[in-house]
């Protein structure tokens, strides 16, 4: 097996990626944030459109989903900007618990102007800082992992989520930790999942999150056709929401559930297979998965998706040979060999685990090449 190294931060959590992060807490800092990035070299701006008069679990979910983005291994330094200092200490110091660089600046009373300079100092401070940290052996089982599908057809059933897997299932024997999540997802199989729940409670739990969402949907009298399946699984023979669970559930291996996390909630207890209650919106999706801790992710496609996220590298796999011609660009492993029979299952997870063990060690992927960095908050209510 191939060596892997990455970068182990202060609490002990394992990156793959280095990178220091300018992260504003509400909309009306990202130009603040957007200004420090293109004065220093090696840092990145996350913009995001929320983050004033949010309240309650909406609220919450802001908080989480920031301070989660900031502690995330991959990140090895923060600055964080916003409006208020008092929001923006929360954040703060929330990242601040992992031990790694974070400062915090707030603009009320001061001015972009003033507070871009004094930022940009700490974060010139920060990446030199960042560039000098190395890289050290690291193992399977120090990596959380996070999946997700989309732009599905009957190609991703048959052939891109069965690798996955395959990939799914030998991280979970080697002690790693996986998220999967899109709730909506499930539909039609949820059985499926709660039958895999290591515990009457976590049984319990899973089905409550899926029962509410169910109902949310019925009290506001919509027909979701359109929306699930999209119109792209249709056009690709994707007909109901029950033949899009059941690709969606196969990428999840064959593992018990040991955890039922919130969105963008960290895992409390051992390494294992989690479910992340999410949106399926691909950006919100990995977005909260990213919060949540994960530091790579498998996107098993089919008719082509072009998603990534700022931190957290998106491996995109497909089976559809279609695909794979006219989005080359875009994918980074090809497994249609499955629907060719030049290749059997456990050869094409073979492929899924190389390329991961590449990404880990630092090969960019197809969606970092092209600059995706898609990150798209989740918002519960309206704003006060």
């Amino acid at each position: 097996m191939k060596q892997l190294y990455g970068f182990r931060r202060e609490n002990g959590k394992v990156g793959i990626r280095n990178h220091v992060i300018i992260l504003p807490v509400d909309d009306i800092s990202n130009a603040a944030c957007e200004a420090v990035a293109n004065h220093i070299q090696g840092t990145m701006a996350i913009p995001h459109a929320y983050g004033r008069l949010q309240y309650g679990k909406d609220l919450d979910l802001h908080f989480r989903t920031m301070i989660g983005t900031g502690s995330n291994p991959n990140v090895a330094a923060v600055v964080v900007i916003g409006i208020e200092p008092n929001w923006t200490k929360i954040i703060a110091d929330g990242i601040a618990e992992t031990g790694k660089p974070v400062a915090a600046f707030s603009i009320e009373g001061i001015g972009d102007l003033d507070i871009v300079r004094q930022a940009s100092w700490k974060a010139k401070e920060f990446v030199q800082w960042a560039s000098e940290l190395q890289r050290e052996p690291i193992e399977l089982k120090d990596l959380t992992v996070s999946i997700k599908c989309g732009e599905s057809d009957t190609t991703t059933g048959l052939g891109s989520c069965p690798t996955v897997a395959q990939a799914v299932d030998r991280l979970i024997d080697a002690g790693a930790t996986v998220f999967f999540g899109e709730t909506s997802e499930l539909t039609g199989g949820e059985h499926l999942i709660a039958d895999r729940c290591a515990t009457p409670e976590l049984r319990q739990k899973f089905m409550a999150i899926y029962d509410d969402y169910i109902a949310e949907i019925k009290a506001s009298g919509v027909d979701l056709l359109g929306s699930q399946p999209t119109q792209g699984n249709i056009a690709g023979g994707l007909s109901t929401i029950e033949e899009k669970a059941l690709g969606n559930i196969e990428k999840t291996g064959t593992k018990q559930v040991i955890g039922v996390l919130e969105p963008a909630e960290m895992p409390s207890s051992g390494p294992g297979l989690y479910f992340m209650d999410t949106s399926s919106a691909a950006a919100e999706c990995i977005t909260l998965m990213a919060a949540g801790g994960a530091v790579v992710h498998f996107f098993p496609t089919g008719q082509g998706n072009i998603i990534g996220n700022p931190i957290e590298p998106v491996i995109k796999i497909t089976a559809n040979p279609k695909t794979v011609s006219s989005m080359s660009e875009h994918i980074d492993v090809d497994c249609s060999g499955l629907l060719s029979r030049e290749m059997n299952l456990t050869e094409a997870g073979d492929q899924l685990m190389d390329y991961l063990y590449r990404v880990v060690n630092g090969r960019y992927t197809a969606a970092e090449a092209l600059g995706h960095k898609e990150f798209v908050m989740t918002k519960l209510f309206r704003s006060a």
